[in-house]
């Protein structure tokens, strides 16, 4: 998988970047997803990801996490079948967006360290990014028992 990191904050450690790097291989791995799929993560600010959720939500106020899926059907656009192409394509999935500021709050909330805080968020988006949600009920067992098994598997469970 090809990832693209950005650290707006100039706060995330090259570790905490490798972190959140193996760990979406590993859950990229886990969801058989081709080797040529590519994504970015972007760490920002409580201010930088409170602007996102302000112009793409309609949400005034900082967040933890954000996905952008590039594969996501909008109404009035035409999907794109990418198996019909004759030329193959990396699998652009999206963005992810995770507010460092609130990722340090969290983790304190819930009593674990920030790497753990952070390898969920980060999991948590590239599901979403997956096409997983949790807007019913079912749909949101699935999501969080997957990111349970991977978190575990991985060695970042609670």
């Amino acid at each position: 998988m090809e990832l693209d990191l950005y650290d707006e904050t100039a706060k995330v450690t090259d570790e905490q970047q490798k972190l959140v790097e193996s760990l979406l291989e590993f859950a990229g791995s886990h969801l058989n997803l081709p080797e040529d799929t590519e994504m970015s993560v972007t760490f920002t600010d409580n201010e930088g990801i409170q602007v996102i959720n302000r112009d793409y939500r309609g949400k005034d106020q900082p967040t933890d996490v954000i996905s952008f899926a590039l594969e996501d059907e909008v109404e009035g656009e035409e999907a794109i079948n990418f198996d019909l192409l004759d030329e193959k394509m990396p699998r652009n999935i999206g963005d992810i967006i995770i507010s460092i500021d609130k990722t340090a709050e969290q983790a304190a909330d819930y009593g674990h360290s920030f790497d753990r805080e952070l390898g969920f968020l980060a999991l948590h988006g590239f599901l979403h990014l997956n096409g997983y949600d949790h807007m019913e009920l079912a749909d949101e067992k699935e999501m969080f028992d997957l990111q349970k098994v991977i978190l575990d598997a991985y060695g970042l469970g609670r």
